[in-house]
C-alpha cells in the first residue's frame, strides 16, 4: 500500500531550502551592494555629520544588517573616506571634462565655473562632505580634499599657463582664485537658486572671472579675446 497521506502532504510542500535559495538570488552583487551602502551613508553623513552618525543608522538606511555593512567597510571612518574619495574624484572629473571639451578660452572659464555649480547642485548634497565636513581636521580627510582641489587647480592652471605664458606658480595662483570663486559663489547661490537660475549665476560669475583672466597677455603678446 502507499505511504500515509500525511507523508504525501509533507513531501508535496515546498522544501525550506527553496525559500533560502530565493533569498540568495535576490542578493546584490558586491559592487552593487557597495554602491547601495555608499548612497545610504551619504544620506546619513549629510544629514547628521560624521560625528553624530552611527553605523546602525547607515545600516538601517540601507536596509541591511550591521554585519553586512561591516563586510564591506571595517568602520565608520573607512566608509566616510571611501565616500569622500568618490566625490572628490567626481568634482575633478567634472572640471577636467569642462577644460578639455573646448579650446575656446571664454567657454573654458564658463565650463570650470559651471562644473562647481553642477557639483554643488547635484542630488544628495555630496558637496557638504567635501567642503563642509566636520572631520576636516582629520589628516586623511584633509589630504583627500587637498588632492582633489589640487587636481582641479592644476587642470585650469595648465590652460592659463599655455595661453598667457605665466610661470607655473602664478598660473596655479590664478587657477586657485578661479576655483575659489566658483566654489564660494556656488555654495552661496544654492539656497537662493529660486531667485537666480543656474545658467544666469554661472554666466555672471564666469564673466567676472573672465574680465580678470582675459586681461593677461597671451604668449604671442596679444590679449585673450573677449
Amino acid at each position: 500500500m502507499g505511504e500515509p497521506a500525511g507523508n504525501i502532504g509533507h513531501v508535496m510542500q515546498p522544501p525550506r531550502p527553496a525559500a533560502v535559495n530565493n533569498r540568495r538570488t535576490s542578493r546584490l552583487p558586491r559592487s552593487a551592494r557597495r554602491l547601495q551602502l555608499l548612497r545610504a551613508a551619504q544620506d546619513v553623513f549629510v544629514a547628521q555629520g560624521f560625528h553624530a552618525a552611527a553605523m546602525d543608522d547607515i545600516a538601517d538606511r540601507a536596509g541591511v544588517s550591521k554585519p553586512v555593512l561591516y563586510q564591506h567597510f571595517p568602520g565608520k571612518r573607512e566608509l566616510y573616506l571611501a565616500l569622500l574619495e568618490e566625490h572628490v574624484s567626481e568634482l575633478a572629473d567634472r572640471v577636467a571634462e569642462a577644460m578639455g571639451k573646448t579650446d575656446v578660452n571664454r567657454a573654458r572659464v564658463d565650463g570650470a565655473v559651471g562644473a562647481y555649480f553642477d557639483f554643488i547642485d547635484a542630488e544628495g548634497e555630496a558637496f557638504r562632505l567635501v567642503f563642509e565636513s566636520d572631520l576636516r581636521n582629520d589628516d586623511d580627510v584633509r589630504s583627500i580634499v587637498d588632492r582633489g582641489t589640487g587636481v582641479c587647480v592644476e587642470a585650469i592652471a595648465g590652460v592659463i599657463a599655455a595661453d598667457t605664458g605665466a610661470d607655473p606658480e602664478r598660473a596655479l595662483l590664478l587657477a586657485s582664485g578661479l576655483t575659489g570663486l566658483a566654489e564660494t559663489s556656488a555654495r552661496w547661490w544654492l539656497p537662493r537658486k529660486g531667485t537666480v537660475s543656474r545658467d544666469e549665476a554661472v554666466s555672471l560669475m564666469s564673466a567676472l572671472a573672465w574680465r580678470g583672466i582675459s586681461g593677461f597677455p597671451r604668449v604671442d603678446g596679444e590679449h585673450l579675446p573677449h
